[in-house]
């Protein structure tokens, strides 16, 4: 109860955890079909405030007639002092707004409907205007630790692209939009995966890419946020699951223009680029399959003797087929990152510590482990790449010429 008004007018209602009316599929609040009507009312509590713009419609019948009153004779005032002092004024009361943009205003307090593109007015002294982007954005989800739900335990983050659809709601429904946007999509990642097997983690990381997009839009859709798409990154199995080892991965990457296609047929398609990509040699032919050969692998201990080994099939004619650096970022146990290389351009070749003295043409990143069981031929290159223990910085197909080099200390 104030003096110049009455109490309000809206009900508190518990907010409900699920709309019926939103589809299985993500991205769909473009059509705000979930907002009209009785589908999105004033829910209660942090709510209270927010006027029925699922509706268009900005009248607050909480106002009282004499605030009414005196809101309109201040209004008009401030218009005839501007339209007094203008052209002077139209310097300051004028806004220009661009298609991708709005204009929020609080005109004495209260919100009015959002403004351009084009030309606006915005009334001095009474009007608190905000501008609101509504372009799509894009953040990452630093990598976190997950305990699957077999007990494995595994670095996951993610890329998010969202977009704002009712720039009015971003303003009064949340104060932070974009660390709440954050927050909110870490916690559902986590809530989520906790409840995945570290198999489906890494063979079905694009379906639950989209659902993890639909349970955000579940939770920001109040906020007038729609998330169009989440991308997850599997950075490295830290621990195993109980019971065994999760088995090779064959789950190719994401690739552009191909990441809404099932695995299977995700991996055939990538098996037809890469039949029509101009061939290297016989020997540079990568397989999408990690099979179960018989072959001896090389016996190292360390990556101090595996580049002992390398250096011991350094060859003109394994110059001849690669062509090309390689700089190894290893990362130990204790988390300590060392650097290593192996370059293949000129002469006989040279591997050993630290960084080479020319310009690499692929930086690879990965674990200890991971660097011996892929020389080892336990795990091929593109098997590591696939299921995110393998990041490449450079060109992925110059990365997989390390195929060569692998099958070379296997022969020997």
């Amino acid at each position: 109860m104030t003096m110049f008004g009455k109490s309000s007018g809206y009900e508190y209602q518990s907010l409900s955890q699920r709309d019926s009316v939103c589809s299985d599929n993500p991205g769909l609040f473009s059509s705000h079909a979930a907002f009209t009507h009785n589908n999105y009312e004033q829910r209660g509590h942090s709510f209270d405030y927010v006027p029925k713009i699922s509706q268009n419609d900005f009248t607050d019948k909480s106002q009282g007639v004499l605030s009414w009153i005196c809101n309109l004779i201040v209004t008009f005032l401030v218009f005839l002092v501007t339209f007094i002092t203008f052209p002077i004024s139209g310097w300051f009361v004028l806004k220009v707004v661009p298609n991708y943009e709005r204009i929020i205003v609080f005109r004495l307090g209260r919100i009015r409907p959002p403004k351009g593109p084009g030309v606006v007015l915005v009334l001095p002294l009474i009007d608190q205007w905000q501008k609101v982007d509504l372009r799509t954005r894009a953040f990452n989800v630093p990598p976190c630790k997950v305990t699957t739900k077999d007990g494995g335990l595994v670095s996951v983050g993610a890329d998010i692209q969202f977009r704002i659809w009712s720039p009015v709601m971003s303003v009064v429904a949340v104060q932070d939009l974009n660390a709440s946007t954050r927050l909110t999509a870490q916690n559902a990642m986590m809530q989520t995966l906790s409840k995945k097997t570290l198999r489906e983690i890494q063979t079905e990381r694009i379906k639950l890419g989209e659902h993890l997009g639909m349970d955000m839009n579940e939770m920001t859709k109040p906020w007038g946020l729609e998330v169009d798409r989440v991308e997850l990154i599997l950075e490295g199995v830290l621990r195993e699951p109980d019971g065994g080892h999760s088995g090779p991965v064959i789950m190719p990457p994401s690739v552009p223009g191909l990441e809404g296609l099932a695995g299977p047929i995700q991996q055939l398609a990538m098996h037809f680029l890469s039949q029509t990509a101009p061939p290297q040699s016989s020997q540079d032919s990568v397989s999408f399959t990690d099979e179960v050969r018989s072959a001896p692998a090389v016996s190292v201990s360390g990556v101090d003797g595996l580049m002992d080994a390398v250096r011991s099939v350094l060859s003109e004619q394994l110059v001849q087929q690669v062509r090309a650096c390689f700089c190894f970022q290893i990362i130990t146990d204790s988390g300590q990152t060392n650097s290593y290389y192996v370059d293949l351009t000129q002469g006989v070749g040279a591997c050993g510590v630290g960084v080479p003295l020319r310009e690499p043409d692929v930086s690879l990143c990965m674990s200890e482990q991971d660097l011996l069981a892929m020389f080892k031929s336990s795990m091929r290159p593109f098997v590591a790449y696939s299921s995110g223990r393998l990041r490449v910085q450079g060109d992925l197909n110059t990365a997989m010429k390390l195929e060569t080099l692998i099958k070379l200390l296997k022969t020997t």
